[in-house]
């Protein structure tokens, strides 16, 4: 093995033009494709925010912060590579630049750059360096694949790029750039217009990079013209300009990709050869054929997700609950389902009466209420559980929608009159949802960054439950399977008081799962007798959904909801 099989080779991944063109989607496509011809790889992905993680920004302002393993609250493009790549992500796969500078910061006030001037041209560079070759020397991998956050000519990323070209200085044969633009086709026009992706591309040569790869992102696949267009413009291969059309689904494209020997091509500008001389894309091939068999499907299922976080001023995000949907597309496509997806902003439901609440949720085939934090909105939310438990409709709930589940059932099952959750009424006369006891001081001090009950915690469940069942049933998510234990993500400072257990599962409530350390409720339930299927979780199993693994509790959702429907 000579030196150079030992050395890590960058793949930078840029955006231009505008923001939400599916640069995450494109890193986690080029990481793929290297993977499957053998080689190990690390995505990286640096925002260009100064909050030090994901977990205090709003959920509308930046979509769904993915919640990792190891307790990472991260941008929702992580969600992507674990999905893409069946592999878990963490702290060192997340970099903020609010990060860098804290950590640049933290250093030299210790002393570590030993009376240097700090400045952000070498030492911030540096620091952003020395983050991906972290991330790849704990993967052990060969490649890492870095995908820098925003686009193209903006301020607040230039130090990312600036590590890009001193990289690409220092190693200029294991540094390529792969550049993601818009190719519109305005609609008085009719045809594509490249001009966007020119003045990109020059703003990437302003900073001294010229790109190897531009991913053409346009609504259809261009033609020969263009492309020769974009080559003569841009100082590139034709064969380097690579459609990236507008699919029904983001996990079409690898293949798409693959068809252009992207991965292949990407191979040849770092002088690698493939570990494999197929590679392997089977599993992708399948997926695809699922997807169109669902889309064919005759089992059409209508599914109403109340949440709130959907209104962005007027226009409509679904960004904020993206693993959540993410996770009901890997069930629908292994069960053949074509499913639609109602979403109601659960502000709708409050204020008004309880026919036009039925009238809203009267078509739904089943009901999920996800994460949330606050007091907007919760009414509205316990009005739709309260729906779905009546009518037995099936319902699950995610987090914030199991303890409102708790409340929900304690006010009009269990006769608790004011019950609540302190979040929303800190003198409730009932809190049967409490804040946790280790988080109190953290409140206290407004302690808030990457404070919660964040990560993976085991939980054991409960020998005759449904839960139980569901998770048996398909098989691969147990932790130890004859003591019942599975392993969810949580992100939560409020918990179920144990308290209350007594009456409520006096009153029916089923305690289906609690945690092995701590005891904390984590899974509760309505016996099928009551109930066909009312299931609650305090963990969040959407970031552990795959499109190759779908994962057990939305599998069995989807299918009570079309017994339901049926």
């Amino acid at each position: 093995m000579t030196d150079k099989d030992n050395q890590t080779c960058y793949i930078f991944v840029s955006g231009g033009v505008m923001s939400g063109l599916g640069k995450g989607i494109v890193a986690a496509s080029i990481a793929s494709l290297i993977k499957a011809y053998g080689y190990k790889v690390t995505p990286v992905k640096f925002e260009n925010y100064l909050n030090v993680d994901a977990g205090t920004i709003n959920p509308i302002e930046h979509g769904d912060p993915f919640l990792c393993a190891d307790g990472t609250e991260a941008d929702m493009d992580l969600g992507s590579y674990e999905r893409f790549l069946q592999q878990e992500m963490g702290k060192t796969n997340f970099v903020t630049m609010g990060r860098i500078y804290y950590e640049v910061i933290q250093k030299e006030r210790s002393f570590g750059y030993k009376g240097e001037d700090v400045e952000a041209i070498p030492h911030v560079v540096d620091h952003i360096i020395s983050k991906i070759d972290q991330a790849v020397e704990k993967d052990g991998s060969k490649i890492a694949v870095i995908e820098l956050g925003g686009t193209t000519g903006e301020y607040q990323n230039v130090l990312y790029y600036e590590a890009n070209r001193l990289l690409k200085y220092k190693y200029p044969e294991r540094v390529i750039h792969v550049h993601v633009s818009y190719v519109p086709i305005p609609r008085h026009l009719g045809e594509p217009k490249t001009k966007p992706v020119q003045m990109s591309v020059k703003m990437l040569n302003s900073m001294a990079i010229q790109p190897d790869f531009l991913v053409a992102r346009s609504p259809v696949s261009l033609d020969d013209r263009r492309r020769q267009r974009l080559s003569l413009f841009c100082s590139l291969n034709p064969e380097h300009i690579i459609n990236n059309p507008d699919v029904n689904e983001v996990y079409q494209l690898p293949l798409i990709f693959h068809k252009q020997k992207f991965g292949l091509k990407i191979l040849n500008q770092l002088k690698l050869k493939p570990v494999v001389a197929k590679p392997k894309l089977m599993k992708w091939a399948k997926l695809e054929d699922k997807i169109k068999t669902a889309k064919q499907s005759r089992k059409r299922l209508n599914i109403t997700i109340v949440g709130k976080y959907f209104a962005t001023g007027d226009f409509h995000l679904t960004d904020a609950y993206i693993a959540l949907i993410e996770a009901l597309k890997h069930a629908k496509w292994q069960l053949g389902y074509d499913l639609h997806l109602n979403f109601i902003q659960s502000t709708r439901l409050e204020g008004i009466k309880n026919s036009r609440v039925d009238q809203l949720l009267s078509e739904a085939d089943g009901l999920i209420v996800p994460i949330g934090w606050g007091s907007r909105g919760v009414e509205g939310k316990i009005k739709a559980i309260q729906y779905a438990r009546e009518n037995k409709l099936p319902f699950l709930g995610l987090c914030y929608g199991m303890q409102l589940a708790v409340v929900e059932f304690a006010r009009h099952v269990a006769g608790l009159a004011g019950a609540d959750t302190v979040e929303k009424t800190p003198d409730t006369p009932h809190p049967v949802i409490h804040l946790m006891s280790s988080q109190e001081e953290v409140l206290a001090n407004q302690v808030y960054g990457g404070t919660m009950r964040l990560g993976e915690w085991l939980c054991q469940l409960s020998p005759e439950s449904q839960t139980t069942k569901i998770y048996q049933t398909y098989q691969g998510m147990f932790i130890d399977k004859s003591k019942l234990i599975i392993s969810e993500r949580h992100r939560h400072r409020y918990e179920f008081n144990d308290d209350y257990a007594q009456i409520l599962t006096k009153h029916g409530l089923v305690i289906a799962g609690r945690s092995v350390n701590e005891g904390l409720v984590e899974m509760i339930e309505l016996p099928p007798e009551t109930h066909p299927f009312f299931i609650a979780t305090q963990g969040h199993p959407e970031y552990k959904s795959t499109p190759f693994k779908p994962h057990p509790l939305f599998l069995a959702f989807l299918q009570a909801g079309y017994q339901n429907k049926k």
